[in-house]
Formats: structure tokens, sequence, C-alpha cells
């Protein structure tokens, strides 16, 4: 992966370079599966987390849980969750966007003072599309994207997982960019263009 290609997923649409990672210990919770989901979607958050040399938690002692995923069948739903409007602001209009929008998955970062990520909300539509794709890799492709903030355009043209045999896995160059991230000699968050270059760095020194 080169120093472009790089810069490329953390550039937003809009021109802004933006990165960042967790700052705290991931302490997932999922809204809206039966048991065997629920372990599915835990499993791929251990699986990442583990692999970037993050952690995990029971609990958040300020949040309880930081990183909430949601399945459900229509937008409405999210209207009905109790409290919910009190940790998404301006949860109505974004409704009524993704209805107008169509659209079948929507993630939500809240961030420290320092920029690195502190919560995340993770909202999957279970449209005919997305009941479709087999729950490992549903689960493995919404971690990998919340344990970095990753463009808006990162993944539009090619998924950060590939298929190896019969089972679906991360991408080796993803799964290397996810390791040099956390790499403790880097910031937890960066705004220039640069950190990409030490990203790079990083990923030649992991090698």
């Amino acid at each position: 992966m080169t120093p472009e290609e790089i810069e490329a997923l953390f550039t937003r649409e809009s021109g802004e370079f933006l990165f960042a990672r967790w700052g705290r210990p991931i302490v997932p919770i999922v809204f809206g599966v039966e048991d065997e989901t629920l372990a599915t979607v835990k499993g791929a958050f251990e699986a990442v987390v583990t692999l970037a040399g993050h952690q995990m938690a029971e609990t958040d002692p300020e949040l309880g849980a930081n990183c909430m995923v949601f399945f459900f069948r229509d937008w409405q739903e999210l209207l009905e969750v109790p409290d919910l409007d009190r940790l998404i602001p301006d949860l109505e209009p974004l409704v009524a966007r993704l209805v107008a929008a169509d659209a079948n998955q929507y993630r939500i970062f809240r961030f420290e003072e320092d920029g690195a990520i502190r919560a995340a909300f993770v909202f999957l539509r279970m449209n005919k599309e997305l009941c479709k794709v087999p729950a490992e890799t549903l689960a493995l492709n919404q971690v990998v994207q919340t344990i970095l903030l990753w463009s808006d355009t990162a993944f539009r043209n090619q998924s950060p997982l590939a298929i190896a045999g019969k089972a679906t896995i991360l991408r080796p160059d993803i799964a290397a960019l996810i390791r040099a991230a956390y790499d403790p000699v880097l910031p937890r968050a960066a705004q220039d263009a640069s950190h990409a270059l030490r990203l790079f760095a990083r990923l030649e020194a992991l090698q």
C-alpha cells in the first residue's frame, strides 16, 4: 500500500484529511438480534480489536457502553428507542434523511478532546440486500469500519474484506494498516495528510 493509497482512505469527499483511532477500551452492545448473531458480532469485535492491539472492556466508566450496534427493519424504529434522541442530536431529521436516501446503514462517531474516537453508533437497516449477507461477513465489515475513522469514500469501490476459499477475511493490506494505525508511537488522531506518511513508515516497520 502506497502513501497515496493510505492518504485516500482517510481523505473525505470534501477533501479534508481526518484520521482517528479509539482512545479508550471498546465496550460494544448489540440491539435487535438473537443470541447466535450477538455472539458473531462480539466475536468480530474481539478479532479486530486483538488485531489492532487495542483493548475491550466490560463497561465504560463514563458511558456504560461506547459502541452501540442497532439491527432493525425500518428507520422509524429508531425514533422509538428510549433516550436515543439524547445520544443522537437531531435524530428525527437524520432519520428523515436516511429514509429519503433509502440507506441501509449509517455510522456516527463521538470524539475525545484530542480527537480520538470516544464512542460509535452503528445502524443497520436489514433490507433485502443486507439480509443476503452472511452474519459473519456483515459483522466483520461493520467492525472494521468502526475500528478507525475511515473516509466516507474509503470502501465505496472496494470492500475491506476478501474471499479466501470459502471464508470471508479481512484484506491483508487493510489488516496491516489497522495494526500500524494503533502503534503507540503514533498520535490517536490527526488532521494533516502527512500522517499518511507516518502510517506508511509504521507499515514498513511492521513487515
